[in-house]
């Protein structure tokens, strides 16, 4: 049996095996209709191993751009400084694991001093010389450490942010302040050298991508910031900004969260039609309620054997372009 055959087994049969396989058909329809999309990555799903996958799909040309949290950036470098992270088991004393410089993910272990320490050095390094008393977006921040790894790091083919280098994929981390990557800031910030992150740019940038596409889907690993900050590009083209574009043209979205809680990861497609997120909220928009690590890869195989590579569209060199563009387009509305 090939992946093909499987995903048609999915699709034609009930429940999340059917959203699975039609999700993957769907992230398919995606890719031959040319549009623009946006991988986004919530949860730890670099240091279980999946920066491969996100690699293939760069390569392929089948992610466009991508909103992820920090901490995926900050793990994902570990390969490409072959930094120690190890399979373990959940079932353990976090108390001995802690006597033995040891962090855990779940069932992942991570030395403290040879992977996190030695990786917070390589991030300050790389920001002692970048960034200081200038304002930059997150783009530009995984850009810079994208060209770093490459640059500098023992496997530099390992990791998916140095493709995205490769590539002019821009990578926006949602919540910067929330991860390792900030962290490593802070001695160098109490030396008085200041870092300032533009985020309204870089909102506006994002809006401006999806604005100067033709069509444009996402492709959504968990929920939480990520997905939202890719979604609210409808909001802004529409409610704020007042350019009647109607949000996106597809989403996947691959989680486990519930939608009556009232929490942003389970809150549904559908949803978000009221918001103006989505153009439609009866077809192309499709749920996948499992876990990301095991329907993830079933639909990345599927659509990198069914469809053909695509010509990258390096988003990253047009981004001052389409900022530009967005912004003559709104204040010639205004007048």
């Amino acid at each position: 049996m090939r992946i093909d055959d499987l995903v048609e087994i999915y699709a034609s049969s009930g429940f999340n095996a059917r959203q699975l396989g039609e999700a993957a058909k769907l992230y398919c329809k995606m890719i031959e209709d040319d549009a623009t999309i946006c991988l986004t990555i919530a949860g730890a799903m670099t240091p279980v191993g999946f920066g491969g996958l996100f690699k293939s799909l760069i390569e392929r040309g089948f992610v466009d751009w991508i909103i992820s949290t920090g901490a995926n950036l900050y793990h994902e470098d570990h390969f490409a400084w072959n930094l120690p992270v190890k399979q373990g088991h959940f079932e353990v004393d976090d108390m001995i694991l802690y006597k033995k410089d040891i962090v855990r993910i779940r069932d992942i272990y991570i030395k403290g001093e040879r992977t996190l320490r030695a990786q917070d050095k390589i991030v300050q390094q790389m920001c002692k010389d970048n960034f200081i008393d200038n304002p930059f977006t997150t783009a530009e921040f995984s850009n810079t450490m994208g060209k770093y790894s490459k640059q500098r790091s023992k496997h530099p083919e390992k990791s998916f942010v140095v493709s995205a280098y490769d590539y002019d994929v821009p990578i926006y981390i949602s919540t910067l302040k929330d991860s390792s990557l900030a962290l490593d800031l802070a001695p160098l910030r109490l030396k008085n050298q200041t870092y300032s992150i533009d985020f309204i740019r870089e909102i506006i940038e994002q809006a401006a991508i999806v604005y100067n596409s033709k069509k444009s889907g996402i492709v959504e690993i968990g929920g939480g910031v990520p997905k939202n900050t890719a979604q609210q590009t409808g909001p802004l083209l529409d409610q704020i900004l007042g350019l009647e574009h109607g949000g996106q043209d597809y989403i996947i979205q691959i989680t486990d969260a519930r939608p009556d809680t009232g929490g942003l990861s389970g809150a549904t497609l559908q949803e978000g039609k009221s918001w103006g997120k989505i153009k439609d909220s009866h077809e192309d928009v499709i749920m996948v309620y499992a876990d990301a690590t095991i329907a993830f890869p079933v639909l990345c195989l599927y659509a990198l054997s069914q469809e053909k590579p695509r010509k990258p569209k390096r988003l990253y060199k047009k981004l001052n372009y389409y900022y530009k563009s967005l912004a003559e387009t709104y204040f010639s509305k205004k007048r």
